[in-house]
């Protein structure tokens, strides 16, 4: 076809290009061929949906065993989309309040995807098959989720994650070492009895400390809590900001361990005295947000609010029943 008959926004497009290439020292003609012979993009290859499909082995041979494997993996994609969208936001360089609410409602959307999914797992599976495949599936726990603890690390100072009868002998001051000695999770996998760490416990940290340790110094001056005080604690957009980073907090240290709970409540509900004698974890003291007292945002929340944290969702709970 003569250049004359070519489109002009198709020879803009290339003539771009060609600049694109040139910067690297590259030549246009030989990515144009490149394209020639590469065949078209499918939605399977794309998305490698093959590879996706072959990701679920279930252990056990009960039907419902594929739920909650496919759910865990649904959860983790999504962790992986908040900490994308996180990590955007505190390594902006000239981050904006348009920008910063924008991906933060995202933040929030996702989370709230994750707390009305939980459905599935809480009404989805027969009681009966969960209590048999669970077994088999020992030590492992959805405790382990390394990305969700990444998602709190990035989130506020270390010091606001620590087990809350700790933190007066602590100073957020402190080194991250210290301060991740006394995180509040550890106490969700310390046997109950004993006060010893369990072995999904120590898989997790032999697996992920250094990452832990790595992620609290690197977003010691940038988590969002930081981002928050450096850039927005003032100003016309101050109001909007706070309605947007108290709806993150309520919905990742209220809402989203709740739903948990009440998962937990349904398939491993024992008496304390039971869970000790068979060297099970607490869940019930580790799981529900009063006992925790995890708050990202702290100065954002009156007294008030603090001491009765997490029972609003509960009451709202029990009027849904």
């Amino acid at each position: 076809m003569p250049e004359d008959k070519i489109d002009a926004h198709i020879l803009k497009q290339i003539k771009k290009l060609e600049e694109k290439y040139e910067v690297m020292g590259q030549d246009l003609s030989s990515y144009l061929d490149g394209l020639l012979y590469s065949d078209y993009l499918t939605y399977w290859d794309y998305i490698h949906l093959d590879t996706l499909m072959s990701l679920q082995t279930p252990k056990t041979g009960l039907k419902d065993e594929m739920i909650f494997i496919i759910y865990h993996q649904h959860t983790e994609l999504f962790f992986k989309l908040i900490l994308w969208e996180i990590e955007q936001v505190c390594f902006h360089e000239d981050i904006q309040a348009d920008f910063f609410v924008e991906r933060m409602q995202r933040v929030n959307r996702y989370f709230e995807l994750l707390e009305h999914s939980f459905s599935i797992m809480v009404e989805g599976m027969e009681r009966d098959q969960f209590l048999k495949f669970r077994m088999s599936l020992l030590p492992s726990s959805g405790f382990q989720s390394a990305q969700y603890r990444w998602i709190e690390l990035s989130s506020t100072d270390l010091y606001n994650l620590t087990s809350l009868d700790l933190r007066k002998d602590l100073d957020p001051a402190d080194s991250p070492e210290k301060l991740l000695e006394a995180i509040y999770w550890k106490r969700g996998a310390t046997e109950l009895a004993s006060g010893k760490k369990t072995l999904t416990l120590k898989q997790f940290e032999e697996k992920y400390y250094h990452s832990f340790l790595h992620r609290a110094k690197k977003f010691k001056t940038t988590n969002l809590l930081k981002i928050y005080q450096q850039n927005f604690s003032q100003g016309v957009d101050n109001e909007r900001i706070k309605s947007v980073l108290r709806t993150y907090d309520l919905l990742a240290n209220v809402n989203w361990p709740l739903a948990h709970y009440k998962s937990a409540v349904k398939y491993l509900q024992k008496d304390p005295v039971d869970i000790a004698a068979t060297g099970g974890t607490n869940w019930q003291k580790y799981l529900p947000p009063r006992f925790q007292k995890i708050i990202f945002f702290p100065g954002l929340w009156s007294e008030e609010e603090k001491a009765e944290w997490g029972k609003g969702w509960v009451k709202a709970a029990l009027d849904r029943s």
